[in-house]
């Protein structure tokens, strides 16, 4: 049998010549896609101005799934929403929130125990508090510590090694909320890597060798910079996040990267 060359009405089966709104025999409108020669997206994967999340790694998730953000708002979290990850114990129930304003992707952190971190994009600013994630270690950075070096009442002073002036210290935070290696800066900046920086981490293999630097630029204010390392550094959120093609995210362990329709 020969291939069609025309439109076929479906109310007459009739053949309409390219360009024809009409169908010639029962007057059927043609549809605006076959007049205009538009090609419409297949299925809902497409939609325009939408997007939608990709696992990259994640705790008992099926790496590479997807999840389309096609909806006005996109709830995540270990047991409410619609994006769940139930056997991720560092995930609240009610974790986060992926909304649209103004046509732009957003994240909300939903109030979570142990928030949202995005990639940083070469760096971002920091403050005292804060903090970021390199390889598989968290970090904070905080105040140098209290000067306690002044004698005792008597004015006796405790034996120990002459102490040096610190700006502020990078401290590494552990599993239940204790603390593991801290330094005290004596300068402007902390370098973290796996080998021969300020803080090394020479048995976490998401480390890059010098993985990133914090500088301090201002009174308590810092820049967190990325020094190109592989797996890249995160920055916990402080309020809604607007969300870029290609962007990478942890909620708890899930690893997730941003892909946006054009």
């Amino acid at each position: 049998m020969e291939q069609a060359r025309n439109y076929v009405c479906k109310e007459c089966s009739t053949s309409v010549p390219s360009g024809h709104k009409f169908c010639g025999t029962c007057g059927a409108a043609v549809p605006p896609e076959v007049v205009e020669l538009r090609t419409k997206y297949f299925g809902t994967m497409q939609t325009p101005g939408k997007a939608r999340l990709i696992l990259i790694r994640g705790e008992g998730g099926v790496d590479g799934l997807s999840y389309m953000l096609q909806g006005t708002e996109h709830l995540a979290g270990r047991e409410d929403g619609q994006i769940l990850f139930p056997e991720d114990s560092w995930l609240s129930p009610r974790h986060a929130n992926f909304v649209y304003e103004n046509g732009q992707l957003v994240v909300r952190d939903e109030d979570s125990l142990n928030g949202v971190y995005v990639r940083v994009r070469a760096s971002v600013a920091l403050a005292y508090g804060d903090t970021f994630l390199c390889g598989e270690q968290l970090f904070k950075i905080e105040p140098a510590p209290r000067d306690t070096s002044g004698p005792s009442p008597d004015q006796t002073y405790f034996y120990s090694s002459p102490r040096k002036r610190h700006t502020y210290r990078v401290t590494q935070l552990l599993t239940g909320g204790g603390t593991g290696l801290s330094f005290c800066a004596t300068g402007p900046s902390v370098v973290i890597g796996r080998e021969e920086c300020d803080l090394n981490y020479p048995v976490d293999v998401y480390m890059s060798g010098t993985h990133a630097r914090v500088e301090m630029v201002g009174d308590g204010v810092f820049n967190l910079i990325d020094t190109d390392s592989k797996n890249g550094t995160y920055v916990r959120i402080k309020g809604p996040q607007r969300l870029q093609h290609g962007d990478y995210l942890f909620l708890g362990r899930e690893l997730l990267r941003v892909e946006m329709t054009a």
